[in-house]
């Protein structure tokens, strides 16, 4: 049995196991296949009690809930504990129901209390993990939290967690999303054996059904009305809804926006629900270090839950701990947000621009945005993700966790960063719940931030609190930009050692940092963050962060991958920019592919995409 990962969104991947000889995508679902239930043509992987062979992928039940099966076929793959007993037993009783095949499989049964999770893991080489007490534990909604986190976790990037009996289409994805590998077709079966429906918004009996549900290859082929399905049809019916929503779930970590179906999916079951907002406030440091720093796809905020993001929190902390404003800026302008990403490129920025740039003196004056779900994004990162692809329904209204969210991050960010005049060019809506932080604010916005009688007034008030400072240079400007940039990319020791003695050129979004006549690195509008050049790197490569050290026998042709990792920063994340070192010399930089921690442990894939080597 062979497993690595190939694709990654947060903690949930998809993975290539290798069993039996052929190969199955996960996250995947054990199909139950017995001498009673047979499992659908469709399947990918069983599980089953029967020792006869089986052309497809098999996992095989021993001593179980299924049977008493104590002959194992040579080779195959077995458990040989219940997977269904209570939770709530004696530690004891828990490392007695494992030892047995602890030792000798390549899976394990654990039974989900956390005080044993040490114990099971000591000197076991298990590729698998099967949660023993699963249905049970979901019941406990921090319980169940704490222990699949924690489960995952121990044992890794590179190891496969099963929860039996628990996964349906309404939960698929929120289950994925916490890291576990497989579910199965037990609750389709109980279901069908009780005339309930499955599906991604929930269940249904059949006879709360005025018609036949929906147009699955089952339910196409019924002549007769919903209440008249046998359990076959509705069996057969389940067994398709659970195909499709892992199918579903399966692109959406490819395409980087599982959490978006997460959302969606946990409206129709308060307990899902729960188990979300428990994940997003008790283990944010599980999600971030997951969570990558750069994407292309859109992120979508369009629930309460939205708010509570990893990326969201990460982009919340670093503008507060890491970014440090441009250093002769002295007026703060509080602009609104625009549907058009980045803000710079929509109309009404474009008008916000040209009443500021035909001021006497525009690089005195420092942008930032006020704006849900980040809260505050300064101009300078507005190409940064995810700044600059977000999007959210606006209703004219803000709700009170929006507002809470928003007035801290202005309370915090101007205790940081002072300024001797803030002007408020936003909309009542916002101006109202924003403007008592603010000491002898300037309000210029008459109605709509857009409308002539407020540019106006901007205007005015622009032209004559600039001309009492001293002309910026748009040079100096640009490098402080792009060193306020870097703080909130690398922090303020590497912004510092990077920006030394250099100089901007090119035209924004697309700027060059020059060195001596020397590129050490570039932004783009498509990634948003500085990328590294070989000059660029040496310079701050003794900085001590994001260093990725590579075995003396490595060598670099073309991307690291994780054989060749010897060790590396724990802070990196996916899509930060690395420096990779070999013997204390530095001869690559790239993107991450992993988290610094995965790099560390994992055997296979793709560590650093390299851009330029020595």
């Amino acid at each position: 049995m062979q497993f690595s990962v190939k694709n990654r969104d947060g903690p949930a991947r998809i993975g290539e196991l290798l069993i039996d000889n052929k190969r199955v995508t996960t996250p995947n679902i054990l199909f139950v296949n017995t001498s009673r239930i047979k499992a659908p043509n469709f399947s990918d992987i069983l599980i089953t009690n029967d020792n006869q062979k089986i052309k497809k992928p098999t996992i095989r039940i021993g001593n179980s809930a299924f049977s008493s099966l104590t002959d194992k076929g040579k080779g195959e793959l077995s458990v040989n504990n219940y997977l269904i007993y209570p939770k709530d037993v004696s530690k004891e009783l828990h490392l007695g129901s494992v030892e047995y095949n602890k030792k000798i499989y390549e899976c394990c049964i654990i039974p989900a209390n956390k005080e044993v999770i040490s114990d099971v893991l000591k000197d076991n080489d298990a590729s698998l993990f099967i949660v023993a007490n699963a249905l049970q534990l979901l019941s406990q909604q921090s319980k169940f939290v704490e222990f699949i986190t924690e489960l995952r976790e121990k044992i890794g990037y590179q190891r496969m967690m099963y929860v039996p009996c628990i996964g349906n289409p309404s939960s698929f994805a929120l289950l994925a999303y916490m890291g576990i590998d497989f579910f199965d077709s037990i609750s389709a079966i109980i279901a069908a054996r009780n005339e309930i429906l499955l599906f991604p918004t929930g269940s249904l009996n059949k006879n709360e059904l005025n018609e036949i549900p929906c147009s699955c290859p089952s339910c196409s082929k019924i002549d007769g009305k919903a209440p008249e399905m046998d359990y076959l049809q509705i069996l057969n019916h389940n067994y398709f809804a659970l195909l499709d929503e892992i199918k579903r779930v399966r692109n959406a970590i490819a395409l980087g926006n599982l959490r978006e179906l997460v959302e969606t999916r946990i409206i129709s079951d308060p307990h899902l629900a729960s188990i979300l907002r428990i994940l997003d406030f008790q283990y944010y440091t599980f999600l971030e270090e997951r969570t990558p720093v750069v994407r292309k796809n859109k992120l979508l905020a369009t629930s309460r839950e939205s708010l509570f993001r990893s990326e969201i929190k990460r982009f919340q902390e670093r503008v507060i701990k890491r970014y440090q404003k441009p250093k002769d800026v002295q007026i703060l302008l509080l602009l609104p947000c625009s549907a058009k990403k980045p803000y710079s490129f929509s109309k009404s920025h474009r008008l916000f621009r040209e009443r500021i740039f035909n001021s006497k003196n525009p690089h005195v004056v420092h942008e930032v945005i006020i704006t849900s779900p980040l809260g505050i994004v300064p101009r300078e990162l507005e190409l940064t993700y995810p700044a600059s692809v977000y999007d959210i329904a606006v209703a004219g209204h803000w709700d009170e966790d929006e507002k809470k969210m928003i007035r801290n991050l202005l309370k915090r960010y101007l205790e940081i960063n002072v300024y001797d005049k803030v002007i408020v060019h936003v909309p009542s809506d916002i101006r109202d719940f924003v403007i008592d932080l603010i000491k002898n604010p300037i309000d210029t916005c008459i109605g709509k931030a857009i409308s002539k009688e407020s540019l106006d007034e901007l205007s005015d008030v622009l032209k004559k609190a600039t001309s009492k400072y001293d002309i910026a240079r748009s040079s100096k400007r640009a490098y402080e930009n792009m060193k306020a940039l870097a703080s909130y990319q690398f922090g303020k020791k590497i912004s510092e050692k990077l920006l030394k003695n250099c100089k901007i050129k090119g035209k924004y979004p697309y700027q060059k940092i020059i060195d001596n006549n020397k590129q050490l690195g570039m932004v783009t509008k498509e990634r948003g963050l500085i990328s590294l050049t070989m000059e660029g790197a040496r310079k701050i490569a003794n900085s001590g962060e994001y260093w990725v050290e590579i075995h003396d026998d490595f060598t670099l042709k073309g991307s690291v991958f994780a054989p060749g990792v010897k060790d590396a920063d724990e802070s990196i994340r996916i899509g930060d920019e690395v420096i990779v070192l070999k013997n204390n010399t530095t001869c690559g930089v790239g993107v991450a592919q992993m988290n610094g921690n995965e790099m560390r442990e994992t055997k296979r894939g793709e560590a650093v995409k390299i851009r330029h080597r020595a």
